[in-house]
């Protein structure tokens, strides 16, 4: 029985994460059906728009990161000035933990890095911690008198 949920740590998805001082509705509008907006909105005083894409989970964040500079290339000029003036352009490489392997890595290519860098956007990286199911949790928990 596996103690936790991931059984080998996996690249998940790449979501691009964009801030900006002006409302990003036309940037999303105009990504049209390739992407899928996990939001988009102005929670406090900055917007934001929160974006997977649509077509599928891709293989790589190196395939995932040239589709989204592939789209944000061909914006119409509008959506384009909206993208080029955000404060906070970033593609986020999403991983989820588990036991094994040991180690896990990511390559990004010469041309994604520098796609993402023309259009001045930074590379993240999230690693969610493993997931452990609630039986084997609770086992692990110390008792109230501080032993086991």
């Amino acid at each position: 029985m596996p103690t936790h949920i991931y059984e080998a740590t996996t690249f998940l998805n790449v979501d691009l994460d964009i801030y900006s001082k002006s409302d990003l509705e036309p940037l999303v509008t105009a990504l049209g059906e390739k992407v899928c907006v996990c939001y988009a909105g102005r929670p406090r005083r900055t917007y934001e728009a929160h974006i997977d894409l649509a077509s599928g989970y891709p293989k790589s964040a190196d395939a995932a990161i040239r589709r989204f500079c592939t789209l944000i290339g061909s914006l119409p000029k509008v959506a384009r000035k909206l993208w080029d003036t955000a404060t906070t352009r970033e593609f986020n490489i999403g991983v989820q933990a588990a036991m094994e392997p040991h180690s896990f890595e990511i390559s990004l290519s010469t041309e994604a890095v520098e796609d993402s860098a023309k259009l001045k956007a930074r590379i993240g990286l999230t690693v969610y911690a493993p997931e452990v199911h609630k039986k084997i949790a609770r086992k692990k928990r110390p008792s109230a008198n501080g032993k086991g």
